[in-house]
């Protein structure tokens, strides 16, 4: 029965994941932006302009400048995450790539680092005025479901640990639509279910800036207000029916 539950819950998440995510961004892709406005200094070739999202992406750069210690906390939170999806895919890859074994340690070290920047960034939304007072339930209610997963995976390592063998046998056989026994520990399945809250709430909520970086017009923009004239298709239209 838990293996069953557990089957269609992930089937079901990964549906709404993937239609979700892909509607979001076909929606960011069709929306226009008929104005020029990057944000100044901004680059003036195309090449600029991807460097200069990449560099955003990766380091942060507008947070950077903005404050330093949200910066930091952002950046360990955003870094260590990487390392623990990648530390993850030992479950879904047989045989597993040697890369994957080697950085094992580096994820585990990094699920605490999640876990303690998530709880820093949580206190400034809780203890500076201005944050606490633009924070909405649903800022908070982010914040301490990453909290819970991360704590929740801590958990099955060191204080329930579980059949790590039998856990991936499952997701192997989600993968090949050949079910196998999910092991019904208490621990594994509260992290389960957090995992599976995430991937239903992602398309939906404010997370979804991982994919809405790219579409920022303040970001994405080349700085060519003189070499090209942008008008609004109402303007456009406008200018037309003048001549």
């Amino acid at each position: 029965m838990v293996t069953a539950i557990f089957a269609i819950l992930f089937y079901a998440a990964t549906a709404i994941l993937l239609v979700g995510l892909g509607m979001r961004i076909a929606l960011y892709a069709r929306t226009p932006a008929p104005l020029s406005i990057p944000t100044t200094p901004a680059p003036t070739s195309r090449g600029g302009v991807a460097f200069r999202v990449a560099t955003e992406v990766v380091l942060f750069n507008s947070l950077f400048r903005s404050n330093k210690w949200i910066w930091l906390l952002g950046w360990v939170f955003h870094a260590a995450l990487l390392l623990v999806l990648l530390r993850h895919l030992r479950y879904f890859l047989e045989p597993v790539p040697q890369w994957v074994v080697l950085i094992q340690p580096f994820g585990l070290y990094a699920a605490f680092a999640m876990v303690a920047a998530l709880a820093g960034l949580w206190f400034r939304r809780v203890a500076v005025d201005r944050v606490r007072y633009v924070s909405a339930p649903s800022d908070h209610l982010m914040l301490a479901l990453l909290i819970a997963i991360g704590a929740s995976g801590l958990a099955i390592k060191y204080l329930a640990p579980t059949d790590i063998a039998a856990v991936k046998a499952f997701f192997l056989g989600l993968m090949r639509f050949d079910w196998q026994p999910l092991p019904a520990d208490p621990m594994l399945l509260i992290h389960l279910l957090l995992v599976v809250a995430l991937m239903v709430i992602f398309p939906f909520s404010k997370l979804l800036h991982v994919a809405g970086v790219f579409f920022s017009p303040t970001r994405n923009q080349v700085d060519n207000p003189r070499e090209r004239r942008r008008l609004a298709p109402w303007a456009a239209e406008l200018e037309r029916n003048n001549r």
